[in-house]
């Protein structure tokens, strides 16, 4: 399923709608209306995948591939919980998750100045950790506007709305070159994906929308968030480093930009994800509990792994 930018951002706005009446509504029908919205969300990741497939980025298109079946299998779930008229804290807290997460990440993914101010400020902070750790001298270049029709205009001359913008105009609409000591562009820019606005998001989400004490929540977001910011630092210019130091590097037909960035950098990051949400379960138990309620159906009926090994 691949669909317009206009597409996906309809099937998100819809996606996004029911889950927030389906975690926020008391009425007995608020099952009914999330289950619409899984398979919003679903659709909605699955019609970004072919953006992947022109980059070849076979992680995200396997996850973004499976998006779509995830949300159907979620909706059936919902609709067996409304038909025996039972109730499922944890789905519930996956609509909010979902919820809060998706709507922060939407505004600035859509408001252009939002967007080239996130850019702007992790690649600030990565130019000059790599001038501090001695790693490269590495400058700011122009940030610009990738067109519709491949073409790039500065961001200083764009005359789009800068307000709110209904669609990408591109993959990458909003992107800042990064150049060597001398000027020149070294061939990487930085681009909202480089912020690791979804990887912190995901967390924000899942806390906001927990039903636990307000002061365990700020704890928690204080041990999660700037981590993760840090670990994103360290990320990116450990790939500009690499990329600059191995320039004639090939495998399997990937530099090492590609290599970098795409695998390595991935596995790394789900890796810090996992020991970042060890933590969060013993700062906040309820999350533990719904996110093994959640893995049951992967297990049988029965119990959960987690919690075979526990015993």
């Amino acid at each position: 399923m691949m669909g317009t930018p206009m597409l996906s951002t309809i099937l998100a706005g819809m996606g996004l709608l029911c889950l927030g009446i389906g975690f926020h509504s008391k009425s007995e029908r608020s099952g009914l209306i999330a289950a619409s919205g899984w398979v919003f969300m679903g659709g909605y990741f699955t019609s970004t995948v072919g953006s992947y497939i022109e980059i070849g980025d076979t992680v995200l298109i396997i996850m973004t591939a499976s998006a779509l079946p995830f949300g159907i299998a979620l909706a059936r779930w919902e609709l067996k919980i409304f038909t025996s008229g039972k109730h499922e804290p944890a789905l519930v807290w996956f609509r909010g998750m979902v919820l809060w997460a998706g709507l922060p990440y939407m505004l600035v993914d859509r408001v252009p100045w939002l967007n080239v101010a996130a850019i702007w400020f992790v690649a600030w902070q990565t130019i000059i950790f790599m001038r501090m750790s001695g790693s490269g001298d590495i400058q700011l270049g122009e940030t610009s506007v990738s067109l519709k029709d491949g073409s790039e205009v500065a961001w200083s001359d764009w005359d789009g709305n800068r307000w709110f913008m209904f669609e990408p105009l591109s993959e990458n609409t909003f992107h800042t070159e990064l150049l060597n000591s001398s000027g020149e562009p070294i061939g990487i820019s930085f681009v909202l994906a480089c912020t690791a606005l979804q990887s912190m998001i995901i967390f924000i989400g899942a806390i906001a929308a927990l039903s636990a004490p307000w002061k365990n929540k700020v704890r928690s977001l204080i041990v999660c968030i700037p981590t993760i910011h840090i670990l994103n630092l360290f990320r990116n210019a450990g790939i500009i480093w690499l990329y600059q130091a191995y320039p004639g590097w090939e495998f399997l037909g990937m530099n090492m930009f590609h290599f970098s960035h795409a695998y390595a950098a991935k596995v790394g990051s789900l890796i810090a994800m996992f020991l970042i949400a060890l933590v969060l379960f013993e700062l906040l138990p309820a999350m533990h509990k719904h996110v093994l309620r959640l893995l049951e159906p992967l297990f049988g009926k029965g119990k959960t792994k987690a919690e075979a090994l526990a015993k």
